[in-house]
């Protein structure tokens, strides 16, 4: 019989790559996570990797055990929320995994709301930026998490995940009020020529930015690479360039500020354990959200 904490491990090492990232993500030593697999190769009468130095390879054998691990960690998830349901209300913790922006604007009113419905449940929140999130989600750190994507980055689908979307948000350019725009009737191509502030290129905001100019003609100059909208639109009040922001990054904005709605958006999705989506507490926890933004975003595009 196969053991479903070694399948588990093994489904790791298919995603990690290495024996050391899994031990680090499940808090075992490495040798203990060699042992574990060692023995699901044993019980499984196969070669499941092959070993070159410190560098191992999942074998066909050990690729066809991941694609049996997913759907067998599929079931169990859906068993735990089928038994769920048959308790009076969502009850216990639920570890809720959020980037920053909607930790600080959505969240707040979104928990009290789910307290008021369901007092017998525990939020607990992380703060997570959206890459962290599959990882997250496998290993049990969290058990729902919100990710975003935005017009011009697609999100590839995540093996052992499901996601259900929740709300979409107008995204807009701001920029110094005393920094004159070229006469364009593009609301990008108007700032080709201003210093730009953008996200790390290793992160969806960055990429979305970039692809967002040169879909309108051109490459932005980059004058700051900053990952915190916050501090974005404060080097923009001081006329250090311009920015893209969505709507929950540009709350009380300074009058020094002018904020251009554009054609595009960034979406918010839920992403929990597939055969989990039907789980009460994770359904009430994306039923609060998108009543939250439904009332903090009334004017969507």
């Amino acid at each position: 019989m196969l053991d479903v904490r070694r399948l588990r491990l093994l489904r790791e090492l298919a995603h990690r790559g290495t024996i050391a990232a899994v031990a680090r993500a499940l808090a075992y030593t490495p040798s203990a996570v060699s042992q574990q697999l060692s023995t699901l190769e044993r019980e499984a009468g196969t070669v499941l990797l092959e070993r070159t130095g410190r560098q191992v390879t999942l074998t066909p054998a050990a690729l066809t055990l991941v694609a049996h691990a997913e759907v067998v960690l599929e079931r169990l998830e859906q068993a735990a929320a089928d038994l769920a349901a048959t308790r009076e209300g969502p009850s216990g913790p639920l570890r809720i995994g959020a980037f920053p922006s909607a930790a600080r604007t959505i969240l707040p009113a979104a928990l009290v709301a789910l307290a008021e419905s369901h007092p017998r449940l525990e939020p607990h929140v992380h703060e997570l930026d959206p890459a962290e999130v599959a990882a997250a989600l496998r290993t049990g750190e969290v058990d729902v998490a919100l990710v975003h994507t935005y017009d011009f980055v697609a999100a590839l689908p995540e093996p052992g995940l499901d996601t259900i979307h929740l709300f979409d948000e107008p995204m807009f350019l701001a920029a110094p009020r005393t920094m004159e725009p070229l006469p364009d009737d593009d609301p990008l191509r108007r700032w080709q020529e201003a210093p730009w502030i953008v996200a790390p290129t290793t992160t969806r905001c960055g990429t979305m930015t970039m692809r967002a100019c040169e879909a309108a003609g051109f490459v932005p100059r980059v004058r700051h690479v900053i990952d915190d909208f916050p501090t974005a639109l404060a080097l923009v009040g001081v006329g250090s360039g311009v920015a893209l922001i969505p709507q929950l990054g540009v709350a009380d904005p300074a009058p020094e500020i002018m904020l251009a709605p554009l054609p595009m958006q960034r979406s918010t999705w839920a992403a929990c354990r597939r055969g989990a989506l039907t789980r009460a507490a994770i359904t009430a926890f994306a039923s609060a959200v998108r009543a939250t933004a439904s009332n903090l975003l009334p004017l969507q595009p």
